[in-house]
Parts: C-alpha cells; structure tokens; sequence
C-alpha cells in the first residue's frame, strides 16, 4: 500500500488567500482547506502597501491548523506577479511591499523608453510591456526614493521574501522571476544590459532557482514557536499562473488555456519562448514554468472588474453575491454595451461601475442603467478580448487550438464560461476551479518524487477533477458582435 503524501499549500491572490492541504494515496490528489483569511492592500499617505507581517502572521496560522490535522513533509507558497519587498544588508524588510496598482509607476514606462527602445526591451524579456512590472517599480525608486534603493542588498518577488521568512533562504525562483521584466527570456538569467541602461543595480537580484526546488528547511526557532515539525520549504511556481498552469488537464502537448481570476490570462505552454515582430506587436509575454517551459501567453484583466464593481455597491449598502450579479447579468439585455477590459481607466481601484458608464458615454454607446446591465458588459467585453487574444496568439504561431480549457475561480460563472465558447467560436473545457492550489500542490509532489512528471500529475488531475464542457451556441452572432465590439474600442 503506497503511503500517503501530505503537503501544504498556500495560495495568495489579490484578495484573499488561504491554507490546503493535499494529500496523494498514489493515484488521486484530495484537498483540505484548513485556513481561509482576507488580504487587504493598506494605503498609508497616498501610497497603497501590502500587508506583509499580517500575511505572515495568517501563514503561522495556517500551519498551525494544518498541524492538528497530521504532520506536512513540504510547504508551498504562490502569489501574484511582479510585486517585491528589499532587504537590507543584515536582512531586514525596509518597508511593506508596495501594491502594483499603486500610482509610482506612473509615467515610468516612458521614462524607460529613453533609456532602451521598446524594440530592444521587449526583444530581450520577451515580456508584455505593463507599467505594474518589477522594472518600471525599481525605476520609480531610483528617481522618487533613491535612499531607499541605496540601502537594498537583496531583492526577493513576494513567494521568495516569504519563503525567506519561512526559512532564511535567498532565493529568486524561475517562474515568479520571469513576470519582472529583468530577466533574459532566452538566457534564463538576470539581464544586465537592461538593468545598466535603466542605472539599476543587478547585485540585489538573487541566485534563480527552478520552478520545484527545495530551497531549505521551516527555521528551528519558528517550528519550536508553533510547535511544528520540521518540514522542506519547496519554491513552488511562485506565479499563481504558473502553478495553475502545472493543473491543466490536459493529455496534449498543444493546448490552449484561460486561467481566470482576478487577472486572466490566456495562452499556451511551449519549450521554448517566442519572441518575433508579431508577438511584439500584439504584446504577448513569456513566462517561465516548470521544466523551464515557456508560457506564451496574454494578460487581460479579469474578475477584477466585477470585483471592483461589487466593492463600490457594498460602499452604497447594496451587498450581491457573486450568484446574484451573475444572475442579474443573465437576465440583464445582450450586446447593449461594451467596454475594452485593459482600457487604462480600470486598472486602478475606485468606482468602477461609473467608470464603465463613463466609457460607454465617451463612445456613444447606450449607459448601462442597471446593475445586471454593468455585469452583463463586463461578461460580454471579456469574452470578446478573450477571443481577440486567442486570434492574436494563434496567428503568432500559426497554429490553431481546436478547444480552450478554462481554469480558475472564474469558471464558477457558468454565465461567463458560456459566452467564452461562443465568443471564441469553439468548445470550452471547464475545470478545475482550484487549479493553482492544485498545480502548488503537484509540484510539491514532483520536487519530493511522490508523482514522476507534469504529464503524470495531469493525468491524475484529469482524472480527479469534473470538467465541463460548453459548446458554442451562438457563434455566428457573437462573430458579428465581436466586429462591433472591434470598431468600439479601437476608438
């Protein structure tokens, strides 16, 4: 009888985050969540932080509550992108980590571009150029807050300074890495021609480690504090997307994927990166995964808008359910407004749902005058940017993907997963929701030898979990709304 693996998980998005457990008995992967908390960016004098010391203080608990239930061989952590704390020369976090919607990078990209040509930036990262990257960050330090730059010994992207917290380990691992725009898509390493044209230092830049190593061992005086034992610390995929992408279920080589969440991002998995004229124009990164695998993909904000939208009507004392938007959307007119989802004036938090109103009265578009109606655009305009992004992909590598798999949060709107597979005009493969705890888990198991390979664990993943699939119904109209939804935002 094969003896059963325990390992925890934890998965950090931009709202929330939360403890798993995951046992493997050698054929299936089952999940316990044993600790669930709030992640609240803090503004603090016109700057928005992350709350570091309280998120580390929920890990503790985590582990704790994950104890009690039975001993851990590993511990796993993975967050959003491009976000870092600095360390000081005796190894001391210099302030909380600053928030990727905060307004320091405002005007940084242009500022970048002084220095270096987008061409030779984007030829060298193979990254989609986005003002929230880890470059444009540390450039805003340099010219705002250069005292606090100067002081810096160390780097770490947010899964690696908890991972130090957790075990005193240094280290960059590859996926979490690759969002930052530092690093040498083909080379695999940190890229000084960048950081020298943009006067940023390379020596605070950690050693890289691959995706699925086991950096170290939980500290002995933080096990004896929580009355743990002692467990390996594995760098995991640090990048949410990363680990999702580890859980798609899928037996082929090429495939299409939509991870949706609070960003969604829609790509596929290759072996090596693809950066040419086209990808360039069309703005589409390169992330790195396990295996050294290149994730040629496009960001596209997601829920984020609903999510927004939602917090601004608890602000006004009107509490949905994400349920309850959903059905109000559905219910809500067709076709009546659109919005395009990366416009600029979303990617900030504030009153959301007057935004999108704003928007469709600049275009001359009928104002959504409801609650259902603001929803039901946002759900038509992602699945329309969704469909223009998996164009743009395919034409980039001249290949097409007979289906799409949807994984993530986001698919729990069967509302949503429905208009992708008409706007797309091909089947949607459903599932898993819990992909990235699921893929933090996996790799767990592939660092400690538990499971053989990524394309073993997707197999038991496919096996375990319920997909549903979501044949388009109304393409032939959606294809006709999608050349509307194309004049509208190129506007």
């Amino acid at each position: 009888m094969t003896e059963e693996k325990r390992v925890l998980a934890f998965d950090f998005g931009a709202s929330s985050g939360r403890a798993v457990i995951g046992r493997f008995d050698g054929r299936s992967i089952h999940m316990e969540e044993v600790h669930r908390f709030a992640n609240d960016p803090v503004m603090v004098r016109g700057t928005m932080y992350w709350d570091i010391l309280r998120l580390f203080h929920e890990i503790k608990q985590g582990m704790i509550k994950a104890h009690l239930a039975g001993s851990f061989t590993s511990v796993g952590i993975d967050t959003w992108g491009v976000d870092f704390g600095l360390l000081d020369e005796q190894g001391y976090l210099l302030e909380n980590p600053v928030h990727y919607r905060d307004a320091r990078t405002s005007g940084m990209v242009e500022e970048a571009l002084h220095c270096i040509s987008r061409e030779e930036l984007y030829h060298l990262t193979g990254n989609q150029i986005m003002p929230i990257n880890t470059l444009f960050q540390l450039l805003s330090l340099k010219q705002q807050r250069p005292e606090m730059l100067a002081r810096a010994r160390t780097l770490l992207f947010m899964p690696d300074l908890m991972n130090y917290f957790l075990s005193g380990v240094r280290k960059a691992e590859y996926s979490i890495a690759t969002t930052s725009q530092m690093l040498d898509a083909r080379e695999k390493s940190w890229s000084r021609r960048v950081l020298e044209a943009l006067g940023l230092p390379v020596d605070i830049l950690p050693e890289l480690v691959p995706t699925a190593t086991r950096i170290g061992k939980l500290d002995a005086a933080l096990c004896e504090e929580l009355g743990l034992e002692t467990a390996s610390v594995v760098a995991v995929a640090g990048h949410d997307t990363q680990s999702a992408m580890a859980a798609v279920p899928t037996e082929q080589e090429n495939f299409l994927f939509l991870s949706c969440g609070t960003w969604s991002l829609l790509g596929t998995e290759l072996s090596e990166p693809v950066i040419n004229e086209a990808s360039a124009q069309a703005n589409i990164t390169n992330e790195g995964g396990y295996g050294g695998k290149a994730s040629f993909l496009k960001n596209i904000i997601g829920l984020w808008l609903i999510q927004e939208c939602r917090r601004q009507w608890q602000r006004e004392g009107r509490e949905y359910s994400f349920g309850e938007l959903e059905q109000l959307a559905k219910a809500a007119e067709p076709f009546r407004s659109f919005i395009h989802p990366d416009a600029p004036e979303f990617v900030p938090s504030g009153n959301m749902p007057e935004r999108i109103r704003a928007y469709c009265r600049r275009t001359g578009q009928p104002v959504p005058d409801s609650i259902g109606a603001v929803v039901r655009c946002i759900d038509e305009s992602l699945a329309m940017r969704y469909r223009q992004a998996a164009l743009e992909l395919e034409a980039c590598l001249g290949r097409a993907y007979p289906c799409l798999h949807m994984i993530g949060g986001g698919i729990q709107s069967q509302l949503l997963c429905q208009m992708t597979a008409d706007a797309c005009a091909r089947p949607v493969l459903a599932g898993p929701v819990e992909a990235t705890v699921l893929g933090n888990i996996t790799l767990q198991l592939l660092s400690t030898g538990a499971i053989g390979s990524l394309r073993e664990a997707r197999q038991i993943i496919k096996a375990s979990e319920g997909i549903r699939t979501y044949q388009p119904e109304q393409a032939e109209r959606w294809q006709a709304e999608y050349q509307r939804w194309e004049e509208i935002t190129s506007c």
